[in-house]
């Protein structure tokens, strides 16, 4: 498959236009040539040296943070060792951020539910255009009790960290908010909706408050770890077009 068309269909899957100004993040193809093929895709969290490295037989690695935050303005320091890495392997880099986080089938947060066997209710964490999260109900199971969802997120690919609880919310947790990454940042909403609990990746010094004050137990499993879910779905669909896909693990454990 033409590099072209490879980044034309994740753009249109994932809505990229749509997000173009509301996220920080450059979304598409960040790296690669006007002509290539791509026979072998990689999957990764994070686009760094390592997994270029490890992604150096492959034809392009799509990851959720790439190299481009608001534009490059020198390529010294680290974003010249990265890039030099890239095309030292003839390896393009595509990144989706805030396009996958909000995707209703391939995002974090939707997959995320599904993992803790949640059926979704309504999308979570109004940012730009649309929503970052997802909030789903125990429809499915019985109700969690906190020891039994920390327990369930321990699960991820967290690198041996602990899953940390602000158990401030009920003692049956049925209604969860669920946003990927750094999501203290939405208790507000979380407390607004009613929701039981907020599971997110990473926390801020004073989510300690607002979430007890709120009465919504938070939940903090990894910023990686919590992300790991949207770039396995892609590869999933990438497969189905016929293209080899490799998946690289690398937990930072934060």
């Amino acid at each position: 498959m033409d590099l072209s068309e490879f980044t034309a269909r994740l753009d249109d899957e994932l809505a990229v236009d749509e997000w173009r100004g509301a996220d920080y993040a450059v979304n598409g193809l960040q790296v690669g040539p006007e002509n290539a093929t791509v026979g072998h895709a990689a999957f990764a969290v994070d686009g760094v040296r390592a997994t270029f490295e490890a992604a150096a037989d492959a034809d392009v690695l799509v990851v959720h943070h790439g190299i481009s935050w608001g534009g490059i303005e020198r390529v010294t320091g680290k974003e010249y060792d990265r890039i030099a890495t890239l095309l030292d392997n003839d390896l393009a880099l595509y990144a989706a951020h805030l396009p996958l986080d909000a995707h209703p089938e391939y995002g974090n947060a939707a997959r995320l539910c599904a993992h803790l066997d949640l059926t979704v209710t309504e999308p979570f964490g109004r940012e730009g255009p649309g929503h970052v999260g997802q909030r789903g109900r125990t429809s499915d199971r019985d109700a969690y009790t906190t020891a039994e969802l920390r327990d369930a997120l321990i699960t991820l690919d967290t690198g041996g960290e602990p899953v940390q609880v602000l158990d401030f919310g009920p003692d049956r947790i049925e209604d969860v908010a669920v946003l990927t990454g750094s999501g203290t940042d939405w208790l507000d909403e979380a407390r607004e909706k009613g929701v039981d609990a907020l599971v997110t990746g990473e926390g801020k010094q004073p989510a300690y408050h607002e979430a007890r004050e709120a009465g919504v137990s938070v939940f903090l499993a990894g910023h990686y770890a919590t992300e790991t879910f949207g770039v396995r779905a892609l590869r999933e669909l990438v497969a189905e077009w016929g293209i080899e896909t490799t998946y690289l693990s690398h937990p930072t454990g934060l």
